[in-house]
């Protein structure tokens, strides 16, 4: 896919500093969140690069401000000034994950990512990032602090020869049996009950043509119990203890 694989292809940890009016952009933490002017430095002297974005804050529990110290973001690219030569070459729309409360849970969900990547390429790819967040209104700097870069939907869609859909109510056995089972078997695994095919919570889609079987891509892995976070609770209505204790949320297929 050309530029647009580089960042996915290693493991290393990429260092960054977001900067701009950040304060601002933290408190922004309504329903409709609105975008603000940024960059994004990665690199260090002389071959630092400096990309002008646009972010705001995103998610539904991660965005409430009583629940966690930072929003997830977007990061939103313009191919027009982005370099070519960078690793956010042909990025478009990316979602960073931020810490909730400590960014140790952080590294847990991406090796959670890690590890799906090795059950089925239909799986969202990971970058773990070391972040400073720089307020250049107040001219404040954090601590660096550890948070995911996740592929975006349609690139994901791409490299598996499918386009994205989406369709509320869908029932489970109108997806791609395999798929579906190796899905349902690995949240099971991993402790996960946040998730569900019929309300595409957490869940994304994705078919090889308009005739084909959606297959199901999870993503948000927070809430599972080998992350351990200690915000994550079940639903009341699975009537489980905690995200340590285990419920098959899938179906028996024919």
């Amino acid at each position: 896919m050309g530029q647009t694989s580089h960042l996915f292809d290693t493991d290393e940890v990429l260092e960054l500093n977001l900067r701009g009016d950040l304060k601002k952009v933290f408190k922004d933490r309504g329903e409709v969140s609105e975008y603000n002017q940024a960059t994004l430095q990665y690199g260090n002297n002389p071959e630092t690069v400096a990309i002008p974005i646009i972010i705001k804050t995103r998610g539904h529990f991660r965005k409430i401000s009583s629940n966690c110290d930072y929003p997830p973001l977007y990061l939103n690219f313009k191919k027009s000034t982005t370099p070519q030569s960078s690793v956010f070459a042909g990025q478009d729309k990316m979602k960073l994950v931020t810490p909730c409360q400590g960014d140790k849970y952080v590294i847990y969900e991406y090796l959670v990512y890690k590890l799906y990547n090795l059950v089925t390429p239909r799986s969202f790819k990971a970058r773990l990032v070391k972040v400073t967040y720089q307020d250049t209104v107040k001219n404040k700097s954090s601590d660096p602090y550890y948070g995911i870069l996740l592929e975006e939907e349609k690139q994901m869609a791409r490299r598996n020869q499918s386009s994205s859909f989406e369709k509320i109510g869908l029932r489970p056995i109108s997806t791609r049996k395999e798929d579906f089972l190796k899905m349902a078997i690995f949240e099971y695994m991993i402790g996960n009950t946040d998730w569900s095919i019929q309300y595409q919570q957490n869940i994304k889609l994705i078919r090889t043509d308009s005739t084909s079987l959606p297959i199901a891509v999870p993503y948000d892995f927070d809430h599972a119990g080998i992350v351990k976070a200690p915000y994550a609770n079940p639903a009341p209505e699975l009537k489980l203890s905690s995200t340590l204790q285990r419920r098959y949320r899938g179906y028996c297929m024919p």
